[in-house]
């Protein structure tokens, strides 16, 4: 699996809520290999940025330009510091890592909460506009701020929300029986917290529906080697970093 370490410019960044950040940099040699679901590992180039990378998914690219684009919530040192980056600041990348998704299927359907939302929308665009449905669930309205990102590339967009303050009221799994009794999928892509990727998978295995996952776990190497992502697979250990994110539901034997 091709990989760089790359001194990234930063293009721009912009706020998409009250705590979470787009951030657009330019790293061709990334850029033009990064396929979906796969991640980088992130360092700001600063004295006071802290030793270890972090890692986030891959939101988007655009090849031409040589860019590609990571969302981010905003909630411990490193990501405090990232925020802070300007255009014209220097990032590095080491990327892209990992195993991305299957992209065989004919009628996928994304499901997706949280930052889960942001590899699957690199995901979306790489089925090709208006290929994918998704489904997305948030607590409320407000974090649902994602659909603006997924207008023109999802024909068919349904909302969850806990509060009932946009779209059907619960989580996603008061829809997702729904969809999968129709017929009208052949994949499920999920990503996003762990007992929601775990209902989804389970919900797809009984309506006999394939499905892929990306995991999340704390990786401080993001090549292997440090084992900190290491989980039970079925019949093995698996290296989340390493060995996916990105797995097929029936792999996964500890969430």
């Amino acid at each position: 699996m091709a990989k760089t370490i790359a001194a990234a410019k930063v293009i721009g960044q912009r706020l998409l809520n009250s705590t979470t950040k787009l951030i657009d940099v330019y790293a061709p040699e990334i850029a033009n290999v990064a396929e979906p679901g796969q991640f980088v590992n992130v360092q700001v180039c600063k004295n006071t940025a802290p030793l270890l990378r972090r890692p986030f998914g891959v939101a988007g690219v655009h090849r031409e330009q040589g860019t590609f684009t990571m969302i981010y919530r905003i909630i411990g040192e490193g990501t405090h510091i990232l925020a802070d980056v300007c255009a014209g600041d220097i990032l590095s990348i080491v990327g892209p890592l990992g195993h991305g998704f299957n992209m065989e299927a004919e009628k996928p359907l994304l499901v997706g909460g949280g930052l889960g939302l942001a590899p699957l929308k690199f995901l979306a665009e790489g089925f090709g506009e208006g290929k994918p449905d998704i489904l997305m669930g948030g607590r409320t309205a407000e974090e649902l701020f994602w659909t603006k990102l997924y207008e023109g590339i999802c024909p068919n967009m349904y909302l969850t929300t806990d509060d009932g303050s946009a779209g059907t009221k619960g989580t996603v799994m008061a829809v997702l029986p729904e969809l999968l009794a129709s017929g009208k999928y052949d994949c499920v892509y999920v990503c996003g917290p762990v007992p929601m990727m775990r209902a989804v998978a389970n919900a797809c295995m009984e309506a006999g529906v394939k499905c892929q996952v990306s995991l999340e776990k704390y990786m401080a190497c993001g090549l292997g080697a440090c084992l900190s992502c290491a989980c039970e697979g079925i019949g093995k250990r698996i290296k989340v970093c390493k060995d996916g994110p990105v797995f097929w539901a029936e792999e996964v034997g500890e969430w």
